[in-house]
């Protein structure tokens, strides 16, 4: 098990029970991504956490496959996955840069809150591209430290150091939306929401 699984196996429990800081956004965010959802769609969500974003979307699409490296999670997921009766979402413990899936297999893949907590995000939004049919979606909901926060880099290096936070990169909205662009990506909407740590953005694979 990786370090990374730990940090968040951890912490799952704490997760899982921790209120949405902002659940008006979080909504809104739900409303958007349904409109580039269909009965038909064949969805991938990775960094799924426990699941709560898939459980929602479940009733509006053909499919969801949630992904996610921590199995304490995943089994929260499954337990909430259980209780509400959903068929049609796979959980599935795998970390996205060796997740093998068909490529141009999906209509929307989902990536919520994770990719500044990837090690280099542009591989994944390159992967992200490879697996979507032409005309798919990438939804992603990013915290972007760079523009308000960046004075925090010394305090997430030393927690990262000693275990108590994981690792987390610094970029702005400015560079995460170039990066999909370059990624080869058009992008369709753009919203920095509330207190603007975390920008919203619905991307088109031509």
């Amino acid at each position: 098990m990786s370090n990374k699984a730990r940090f968040w196996d951890r912490i799952a429990t704490k997760y899982f029970q921790q209120p949405i800081n902002d659940e008006a956004a979080y909504e809104r965010k739900l409303e958007l991504t349904r409109e580039k959802l269909s009965k038909d769609s064949n969805v991938l969500e990775f960094g799924c956490g426990t699941g709560g974003t898939a459980l929602k979307h479940a009733r509006f699409v053909k499919h969801i496959l949630a992904t996610d490296i921590s199995e304490n999670m995943l089994e929260i997921a499954d337990r909430q996955k259980a209780e509400n009766g959903v068929e049609n979402v796979t959980f599935q413990q795998a970390d996205f840069d060796t997740l093998t899936a068909p490529q141009v297999s999906f209509d929307v893949v989902l990536g919520m809150s994770i990719l500044h907590l990837l090690s280099d995000r542009r591989p994944a939004i390159a992967k992200v591209r490879e697996m979507l049919k032409p005309g798919g979606y990438f939804i992603t909901s990013t915290a972007c430290l760079g523009n308000k926060l960046w004075f925090m880099a010394p305090l997430l290096w030393g927690g990262r150091l000693i275990g108590r936070l994981p690792l987390v990169r610094i970029f702005t909205y400015g560079q995460l939306v170039d990066s999909l662009r370059d990624g080869g990506f058009e992008i369709e909407h753009e919203w920095v929401p509330g207190s603007g740590n975390s920008v919203f953005v619905i991307a088109r694979k031509p």
